[in-house]
């Protein structure tokens, strides 16, 4: 399977050279409620924002509003709810179209499944570059495979934010392997690391003692996320007086209460429904864990390693490629309660082990997992897509002032010769890379861009 990295065979230098014009960035996603997506959105426009770019939100399901919308003004980026009639909405697309020629659009980025199948037809026919970005599982994969189908072949670029998801995405024949890219999803880490104060004042308000081991999950209650199996590990591994904080809402919270209670952990198991504080409740955790039956690249897991916590995950999608077992956490089975119970023990009975797991782990996510540095590469993304459009004689991307602007840029001429290199015989996409970053990676048939 041949996955291109977004480099090419131009050298990381090159890559990094910049784009010497402000673009219009059009991000359509479902909606701006809780969700892995949406935070991986949040960070990206926002960057972009701060980077001079022009940038705009949108959100099209029948309830596009949420916390996020909020959050996104704060930070300067646009915000547009563009509601979906219920079921297939014939008009979404034409809406688009007009919203992007409106803003001017330079490119537009899809997020998941919704906004593929409206935005990435309603992005060719405005004429610029479309990617699409998959975060996670689609739930209902052969209900509307025929749609997402469709709808790729509208599609520049698609990511994957982690190598399992885009092995599933070709197998499924879901998109051209030719197409697709690995950039892992970031996190802001600056907004998490150990923090004392935080520590004892969520312990607080929770009644729970300073002195109790805490183990936590971040998580939908879902039956995707399997938090059942975390009840059922947590009754064998929690000691006396111990506690499992789960965060998160979803259709399973009943059952799962109820499932607390059956199991003995009433009181101890504590259902704290969705929050919107993370790095403090991080803070106030001795341990970290992840029971799911499927992931994309989960933030929550590297938001826990950034926050110093040693992690207990699923060997499920992209969570062994962020978790490295017996140096940052521990992978078990999927569906293995046993497993998963023995190694939070082990956790919770060797506190050097855990504290030295949690130090790894925030070390491993600082290098390989910031916000920064996935804008860095969606942007490489960018310009390439840009400029091969250009090189193409393809349609402005921008106004005609602007085009002239670009085309007598020393920058476009530099990545033209990325292009060409790529393109040449015995260059090609997976061409040996000359930084030392490169010649450090595996080689593989999927060539990674985290």
């Amino acid at each position: 399977m041949d996955v291109r990295d977004i480099y090419g065979a131009g050298g990381h230098d090159q890559g990094r050279a910049g784009l010497p014009w402000k673009l219009a960035i059009a991000h359509v996603v479902s909606s701006l409620k809780a969700g892995d997506a949406e935070r991986v959105v949040v960070d990206l426009a926002a960057l972009q924002r701060a980077a001079g770019h022009d940038v705009t939100v949108i959100a099209i399901a029948d309830e596009p509003d949420g916390p996020h919308a909020e959050h996104l003004r704060r930070r300067g980026v646009e915000v547009q709810l563009l509601p979906k009639r219920r079921g297939f909405d014939v008009s979404m697309t034409a809406r688009l179209v007009a919203l992007f020629r409106a803003r001017g659009s330079s490119l537009v980025h899809a997020h998941n499944q919704l906004p593929l199948v409206y935005a990435a037809p309603a992005g060719w026919l405005h004429r610029v570059p479309v990617i699409h970005t998959k975060h996670g599982a689609s739930e209902d994969l052969q209900g509307r495979r025929w749609l997402r189908s469709a709808a790729a072949a509208f599609v520049d670029a698609h990511v994957a934010v982690s190598r399992p998801t885009a092995e599933t995405l070709v197998s499924q024949g879901q998109v051209s392997a030719e197409k697709l890219h690995v950039i892992a999803s970031g996190v802001d880490l600056s907004r998490f690391a150990p923090d004392p104060v935080a520590r004892a004042r969520v312990r607080a308000e929770l009644g729970i003692s300073q002195q109790a081991w805490v183990l936590g999950s971040v998580a939908r209650l879902s039956a995707v996320n399997n938090n059942a199996l975390l009840l059922r590990a947590a009754a064998q591994a929690l000691p006396e007086g111990g506690r499992l904080l789960l965060v998160g809402d979803g259709p399973e919270r009943a059952r799962l209460i109820a499932l607390a209670h059956e199991l003995g952990l009433s009181g101890r198991a504590l259902f704290v429904g969705r929050r919107h504080r993370m790095p403090q409740m991080l803070a106030a955790l001795d341990a970290f864990a992840v029971s799911s039956i499927f992931e994309g690249l989960p933030l929550a897991v590297l938001e826990a390693m950034a926050a110093g916590l040693p992690v207990v995950a699923t060997a499920v999608g992209g969570v062994p490629t962020a978790l490295t077992d017996g140096y940052t956490g521990f992978l078990v089975p999927s569906g293995d309660a046993e497993a998963l119970a023995a190694r939070l023990t082990e956790l919770r009975d060797d506190p050097a082990l855990a504290a030295r797991m949690g130090r790894y782990g925030r070390k491993v996510t600082l290098q390989r997992y910031s916000a920064a540095r996935m804008v860095e590469r969606y942007m490489d993304l960018y310009t390439l897509l840009l400029v091969r459009r250009l090189h193409r004689g393809m349609p402005a991307v921008r106004p005609s002032d602007l085009l002239a602007y670009a085309r007598s840029s020393s920058f476009v001429q530099r990545a033209l010769g990325v292009c060409e290199a790529a393109e040449a015989p015995g260059g090609g996409w997976d061409a040996p890379r000359t930084d030392a970053a490169a010649s450090a990676r595996p080689r593989s048939p999927i060539a990674l861009s985290i």
